[in-house]
């Protein structure tokens, strides 16, 4: 069998090929596998942004009512194992080293009968399939990737619900220039007579919405976070009231989180059609849930926030969270931004904010713009930039520059939050080992 070096090497290998919109190949990789995703049953979310933290609620709240819940998500934080979890364990190496085995066998056959070869997602997609079956899953909740129609995840015929987070401008290049084509795409995954639950969108999208739905009549719930109610916002906790529901209770923090906790809520309320889900593990989930990177609090004095605000849309987001909770204080940023992303956009809506910002090349993603050439971009907006060499550097040079009751914000994408989270963990342990000895 693979090592987990051999394996690593293979998705490496696979990631090198690039993307070619299509599903032929992967709907024939998963034939040759048994077609696993048939004998599964799923959520299906899609959207711009707030998928992964829907996911994360969805998926916690199904796990308390006593489901065995697959996960499927992407882009990771920590490790690659990550993208495919059941329950909150990510898929073991040994799991990881089979399933690419077979993979890799199965591809190397399509391709010396000139079928073509699947991408990366591709495959990963086939793996998480694989995987969920063989675990025994009750359901999937099943993230796309940066699509709908034309995405990998789209060979799926057994959604229970199909759901549409946020719809804004994001990778336009493969799916159009304009939000209602961007929503065309993101429909793509709707089903004839298969619940579609939205939140709340621009009313071009939720026209592309409806009529999409209408044609495979299949009915529309819409969660409108303006019916959230006594909304109370915190950094630890916040709580609100939604529709016939009193207090419900989330641990996520920015101001945002009350819309995807909405969304989540109307997803399971579409849920109880099939599975038994009871106001307890509801509340239980929604206050369980833990999602790092999403204007996570990783230190209290300064406050350090992470967060992975990736395009325009989540940069406003941010912006929001840092008025809401942070009015009149001094705030620095450690900034690392993909150069495919909006980068100009994210700068104007966020370098404002800043007293002073640090850029860092996002380590080990060949899409990461360059650090000296972030800062310029950011010199257009706001002068007060410094050049860091690492994430590790950029972090000690804020807190050198901190004072207790200032804000430190690392963000711009989520690949590099993992070494952040890393550096708070090992200066945790540290304190550990020192209070012990």
């Amino acid at each position: 069998m693979m090592t987990e070096s051999e394996a690593m090497e293979y998705v490496e290998e696979l990631g090198r090929a690039g993307i070619t919109p299509g599903l032929e190949r992967i709907r024939e990789l998963l034939r040759r596998m048994g077609d696993p995703q048939d004998r599964l049953r799923f959520v299906h979310i899609a959207g711009t942004n707030g998928k992964g933290s829907t996911l994360a609620y969805v998926s916690t709240v199904l796990g308390c009512a006593g489901y065995r819940v697959g996960r499927f998500l992407s882009p990771t934080i920590r490790t690659y194992r990550e993208r495919i979890q059941v329950g909150r364990q990510p898929i073991t190496k040994a799991a990881l080293c089979e399933g690419l085995e077979l993979i890799q066998e199965h591809i190397r056959a399509m391709q010396a009968e000139g079928l073509g070869s699947p991408s990366l997602f591709e495959a990963e997609t086939a793996l998480g399939f694989w995987y969920f079956l063989q675990k025994g899953c009750d359901i999937v909740v099943l993230e796309c990737g940066m699509g709908g129609e034309q995405d990998a995840t789209n060979v799926v015929e057994t959604a229970v619900v199909n759901v549409l987070a946020s719809i804004t401008m994001d990778h336009m290049a493969f799916l159009g220039d304009t939000t209602a084509a961007i929503a065309e795409q993101k429909a793509g995954i709707f089903r004839r007579g298969v619940p579609v639950v939205t939140a709340s969108q621009l009313p071009e999208v939720m026209e592309v919405i409806r009529r999409r739905a209408e044609e495979l009549n299949a009915p529309v719930h819409v969660a409108d976070a303006a019916e959230a109610k006594h909304v109370k916002y915190g950094l630890a906790k916040q709580t609100f009231d939604y529709k016939g529901y009193k207090k419900l209770e989330i641990a996520l923090a920015g101001s945002y989180q009350i819309d995807n906790a909405v969304l989540a809520v109307e997803v399971i309320e579409a849920l109880r059609e099939e599975f038994k889900i009871s106001e307890q593990a509801l509340r239980k989930g929604l206050r369980e849930t833990q999602w790092p990177g999403r204007f996570t609090v990783l230190e209290k004095k300064p406050v350090f926030i992470a967060d992975g605000a990736h395009n325009a849309d989540a940069a406003r987001r941010l912006a929001e969270s840092l008025d809401f909770y942070f009015t009149n204080k001094r705030i620095l940023f450690i900034m690392g931004i993909l150069k495919d992303k909006e980068y100009r956009k994210i700068i104007e809506i966020t370098a404002p904010y800043a007293a002073q910002i640090f850029t860092i090349r996002t380590p080990g993603n060949p899409r990461a713009m360059d650090a000296l050439e972030l800062a310029r971009e950011v010199r257009e907006v706001n002068p007060n930039v410094t050049v860091a060499d690492s994430v590790e550097e950029a972090i000690e040079l804020t807190h050198l520059m901190a004072a207790p009751e200032d804000v430190i914000v690392a963000f711009g994408s989520l690949s590099f939050l993992g070494s952040v989270l890393d550096y708070f963990e090992k200066k945790d342990s540290g304190r550990s080992k020192a209070k012990r000895s």
